[in-house]
């Protein structure tokens, strides 16, 4: 019984070691967790800005503008109308189909909101005749 008694003697104090060596990984866990969140959230808002831009601009007697309009009402007011640097709205044709293309390009933050890296997010609408 001597024995279990001066093993419990011998960690009194390792509590406040083994926090200290833990909570820098820790805390790096949960920064990078709250990173990929933010840069999932922006690339979701832009597809969706796109696509309903792409739409408002596809419909008959609409011109690329009302598209580009759309796209910022969209945005409005979001942490991703902040990432954005340029919006494009154009005619193409995919597979032989006339189609209204949005494209946005942006930028992300990355580690911990030093640097960027680049977005391009296009969205598409069948045109209207």
């Amino acid at each position: 019984m001597i024995a279990p008694a001066r093993f419990h003697h011998c960690e009194r104090g390792s509590a406040p070691i083994q926090f200290v060596v833990a909570l820098p990984v820790l805390v790096l866990i949960s920064l990078a967790v709250i990173q990929m969140v933010i840069v999932l959230h922006i690339r979701a808002t832009l597809t969706s800005a796109a696509t309903e831009g792409a739409r408002s601009a596809a419909l008959s007697g609409a011109t690329p503008a009302r598209g580009v309009q759309r796209i910022r009402s969209a945005l409005a007011g979001d942490i991703a109308s902040s990432a954005v640097d340029s919006i494009v709205i154009r005619p193409q044709t995919i597979s032989g189909t006339r189609v209204m293309e949005a494209t946005i390009s942006a930028h992300v933050p990355i580690v911990g909101m030093i640097g960027t890296a680049k977005l391009l997010i296009r969205g598409h609408a069948l045109l209207e005749a």
